[in-house]
């Protein structure tokens, strides 16, 4: 099997209303293919008006206030299903498409694809520079943020929370870590596979962790898609 590294790849994001996977509704979200080098073969953006109040919080977060998206986004449900397409012909393909914190992004199309009565989108293969990170550089310390994460790497990240800079700079990240950590250059397949379990573990350990500070918090540890709500 080929490695990633060789083929080209994919890059999404979403930016969104909230940070609750199940509730949170889609505002901005950007797909971009690239070749095995980086440059761009071709991007798609969308903005939609979500149907909802987009709390000021978030409007803070990525920029898109509730009036805006009003008068300039798209239908929601006619965005959830070209976004929905446009992923499900990539991983038909094979193509693996790059996200950070993938079972956020995931998630929440999932939920808003069930919103609209949509059929599910099968995620595979899927490639996240967080889960990766946090396996291969288990001791790190500080946040593990994209932009932080970025800073390390030397990635360029100028307009963080805007989904198409977000998406770039996932798969910049997840290049440079690959220089790095060599045991990352598998084919996309393979690592999809391994992340399943590294994500399983990393959210048995948080929750240990905080058993241990007294807190019964359950954390999912399921990868890319968390289905319950």
């Amino acid at each position: 099997m080929t490695a990633w590294t060789e083929l080209p790849r994919a890059t999404f994001d979403l930016e969104t209303t909230g940070i609750d996977p199940s509730t949170a509704r889609i505002v901005t979200a950007s797909l971009v293919l690239v070749n095995p080098d980086g440059t761009v073969l071709r991007s798609g953006e969308w903005l939609a008006n979500p149907g909802v109040e987009i709390p000021e919080q978030a409007a803070a977060v990525h920029g898109i206030t509730t009036e805006y998206a009003q008068e300039h986004g798209r239908d929601a449900r006619e965005v959830v299903y070209e976004l929905a397409m446009a992923l499900g012909g990539l991983f038909h393909d094979g193509v693996p498409v790059i996200a950070f914190n993938a079972a956020y992004d995931f998630s929440v199309l999932h939920h808003e694809l069930k919103r609209y009565d949509f059929p599910e989108l099968t995620c595979y293969p899927v490639l996240d520079p967080y889960v990766i990170n946090k396996q291969v550089h288990k001791f790190k310390k500080g946040k593990r943020t994209l932009e932080v994460l970025s800073a390390e790497y030397g990635v360029s990240l100028e307009n963080a929370h805007t989904s198409k800079d977000d998406a770039m700079a996932a798969e910049r990240l997840l290049a440079a870590m690959a220089q790095q950590y060599p045991q990352i250059i598998v084919d996309a397949q393979s690592l999809h596979e391994e992340q399943i379990g590294w994500a399983r573990a990393q959210a048995a350990e948080f929750q240990d962790y905080l058993q241990r500070q007294g807190k019964n918090e359950v954390i999912d540890g399921s990868w890319p898609v968390r289905t319950a709500r």
